[in-house]
């Protein structure tokens, strides 16, 4: 469910059928197929039979600090999602289960306002800690992706790339190579070597406003009750226009914040 006050109750944050999202990706050319579903592995009943299939998940972490970032973690099975869960509140935890079971994973959108606030301890730990960034997402703005790849440059991170598409629409604009893979097992054998290629869009205002408007129009299919109320979808683009500023705010702060320190050059010497 989406994790809007009120609309948490009522609407999911996507209404793809996994069959769908399958055929989708595959006619948009993707040889090999994840799904990272926030803190959920409901779509792999439906796909776990298709030999070019993974299994992989975002998992909603709580960093030392208190604040909340999202964790790509790629290639895993069912038991591991349980454990991710049970350690999710515990982020070394986690890591270390990563570690032992060689489990890839990233820090996704790190210069997104999307899971709330950062503090400077926590760029630390994912500079240290996380064997991945994503530096490309297809619903975050560009600047905020740039951030992302210099961040990956300067702590010689392999890359992901990934559509965070909660619709049909942008499925496939966005994705991450390892040029010359040909199997999961390849694929994952890359990213750990740092192999890995991220293409595709980034987001924008326009972008975001179509998806909520088209979870929108989903909700009210499902839940016939909801047109009641359907003069409320007249605010979101405003809604997102707010939802714009604030991410151009969050990036201009932590990406000067976080810009490395020239060193200072020397204009004189005094013996």
């Amino acid at each position: 469910m989406c994790t809007v006050p009120v609309l948490s109750r009522v609407c999911r944050e996507s209404y793809n059928e996994p069959a769908a999202l399958y055929e989708t990706l595959k006619r948009r050319g993707m040889d090999l197929v994840t799904v990272t579903d926030h803190d959920s592995i409901d779509a792999v009943e439906e796909l776990r039979g298709h030999a070019d299939f993974f299994l992989s998940e975002e998992v909603t972490c709580t960093m030392p600090s208190g604040t909340e970032m999202h964790a790509g973690v790629y290639g895993i099975c069912d038991h591991d999602h349980v454990e991710l869960q049970r350690r999710r509140t515990d982020i070394q935890s986690l890591l270390a289960y990563a570690v032992e079971r060689r489990l890839f994973v990233t820090v996704n959108h790190v210069y997104s306002s999307l899971t709330g606030t950062r503090t400077e301890d926590d760029f630390a730990i994912f500079a240290r800690d996380f064997h991945g960034v994503e530096t490309i997402n297809g619903q975050i703005l560009a600047c905020a992706n740039k951030l992302a790849a210099d961040f990956a440059v300067r702590f010689n991170k392999p890359v992901i790339g990934g559509s965070d598409s909660h619709t049909l629409a942008c499925v496939a604009k966005t994705y991450t190579e390892v040029p010359g893979a040909q199997t999961v097992e390849d694929f994952l054998a890359g990213l750990r070597r740092g192999q890995s290629v991220a293409h595709g869009e980034s987001g924008d205002y326009w972008k975001l406003t179509n998806a909520v408007c088209g979870i929108g129009a989903s909700l009210l299919r499902e839940k016939v009750w909801m047109s009641a109320f359907c003069g409320l979808f007249a605010v979101a683009p405003m809604v997102t226009a707010a939802n714009y500023f604030r991410e151009l705010a969050f990036a201009w702060y932590w990406g000067n914040k976080n810009r490395p320190v020239e060193p200072a050059g020397i204009s004189e010497v005094v013996l």
